[in-house]
């Protein structure tokens, strides 16, 4: 089991069962580990709500900035799951990280909480359906 060193480049994107592509493991990672810092351009809110107003649904609160990732390769395509195996840290002003919320088998999607009311009413994962 892998765990206490960034993982980003042991991670691919691939068709996901959930919605479109999706982010997986290629190894097992430990629970609690880091996997990768979560970076992007930090933008302000207004213009987060314009750009989400244009479709960008890629961008993340770090409690000081809006990060947006639609410029990434991998972050980008982490999809929705009520019960996710990842969870988003907060990690400096202009950047997250993506720690392992349990033990992730390789093979398997990495998926999060994207934590708004929303989402709920779309979500038909093993919990929500």
């Amino acid at each position: 089991m892998t765990s206490g060193k960034y993982l980003e480049n042991l991670l691919i994107v691939k068709d996901s069962g959930i919605h479109g592509k999706g982010l997986f493991s290629t190894v097992d990672i430990a629970e609690g580990s880091k996997i990768f810092v979560i970076e992007g351009e930090a933008i302000s809110e207004e213009e987060c709500i314009k750009r989400e107003a244009d479709g960008n649904v890629y961008i993340f609160w770090n409690e000081s900035n809006y990060i947006d990732t639609s410029m990434t390769n991998k972050i980008k395509y982490i999809n929705h799951n009520c019960d996710c195996n990842c969870d988003v840290l907060e990690n400096d002003e202009e950047s997250l990280m993506l720690v392992a919320y349990r033990d992730i088998k390789a093979g398997e999607e990495l998926t999060i909480d994207y934590g708004y009311e929303e989402i709920y009413e779309l979500c038909q994962c093993n919990i929500c359906a």
